[in-house]
């Protein structure tokens, strides 16, 4: 939280105050990708898709649509509240000047490559060029000194590249066809290695990474197997989500070989959403297949933007709230194992782990 003084000296005074505390204690979390970790940003950019910003968004929690896609908190918020931070702001929100406690640059849509829904989103590259504007006004707010105190023990969250192998064909048509599944995913993987790099480079050395999701498993896929208007070239989307998770977790490690400092955990949401889709009742959920909000089959498709969508009473009964995308239930889920779950799950540490090294 921010405070508003009338009178400068007592602002002055107060950030003096509050840096050495920033020093000592705080854990800023940024975070970078898409959908998953959007928690508004899109709100704010100049296009008519790609938006959460509509009932029955953020119905539950919130009781309000506020950009994230889900009924109400995601998967960053509740880190933010392991990490004793408040809701992390959207970078593109008016007003958020307030960087300390760490900033969300995350876009729905979003990919690694720049040509993912390009117009509609804010791609790796450009989420990276708003990280490293923060951390210039950071310095002209706080001084160098404490600035890179600050960034060398913020955590870096990342998820990333569904979107790079789930978009439309035309979208990444120039790249595709040009490429087999397995070097396509090393581009992709390339781009995600050359942002961590250089957010290494800007002074972050705590990194939080997740795998994939099946996007084969998600009630908007099994509504256009149903309805047999699955999108052309999506076969081939499973094949590169598994080589993708395969090859995440051996350049992570030559990071760490390669970069003094660099540590890092990696969660294996595939994994953990799998088992929950396969066995709900088993993890508390009634229904692992089908959508809580949407219309059609599994109602995979269209929450809230047709007139016929159905809503379900209890979104904590449900995996997805709409056809891509986590109930909170579900997010809090992911986000303890993220937090504090067994090797199982994380790898090589948990998140709070990797605080503690």
């Amino acid at each position: 939280m921010s405070c508003v003084f009338s009178l400068l000296i007592f602002y002055s005074c107060l950030l003096v105050s509050n840096s050495a505390t920033i020093k000592q204690n705080a854990t800023p979390l940024f975070i970078f990708g898409d959908s998953y970790f959007d928690a508004g940003n899109n709100n704010y950019l100049n296009t008519d898709v790609n938006k959460a910003n509509f009932f029955p968004y953020g119905e539950t929690f919130f009781k309000h649509p506020t950009g994230r896609y889900s009924d109400g908190r995601i998967i960053p918020d509740f880190i933010a509240g392991y990490l004793n931070l408040p809701l992390i702001l959207p970078y593109l929100q008016p007003g958020n000047q307030e960087y300390t406690n760490g900033v969300n640059f995350a876009s729905g849509g979003a990919g690694a490559l720049v040509q993912t829904f390009q117009g509609y989103v804010i791609d790796l590259t450009t989420q990276l060029g708003y990280f490293k504007n923060v951390k210039k006004k950071l310095r002209k707010k706080l001084g160098h000194r404490v600035t890179e105190a600050l960034l060398s023990k913020a955590i870096y969250l990342f998820n990333i590249g569904v979107n790079d192998y789930a978009a439309p064909p035309q979208t990444n048509s120039t790249i595709l066809h040009h490429y087999t599944n397995q070097q396509y995913v090393q581009i992709v993987i390339g781009n995600l290695t050359t942002v961590v790099k250089e957010i290494y480079k800007n002074g972050g050395r705590r990194f939080g990474f997740s795998t994939l999701v099946d996007l084969g498993s998600l009630p908007v896929s099994r509504a256009f197997e149903q309805t047999n208007n699955t999108p052309i070239g999506f076969k081939e989307v499973p094949i590169q989500i598994q080589l993708h998770n395969k090859a995440l977790p051996n350049i992570l490690k030559d990071l760490k070989k390669e970069l003094g400092g660099f540590k890092y955990s990696i969660f294996d949401l595939y994994t953990s959403t799998s088992e929950r889709i396969n066995s709900p009742f088993k993890y508390g959920f009634k229904d692992g297949k089908s959508a809580c909000c949407g219309s059609g089959p599994f109602r995979g498709i269209g929450c809230g933007l047709v007139e016929d969508y159905e809503l379900c009473e209890n979104p904590n009964d449900f995996l997805f709230f709409d056809g891509s995308h986590p109930t909170e239930h579900f997010s809090n889920e992911m986000s303890k194992l993220m937090w504090s779950g067994n090797s199982k799950y994380t790898s090589p540490y948990n998140l709070k782990t990797l605080l503690e090294t």
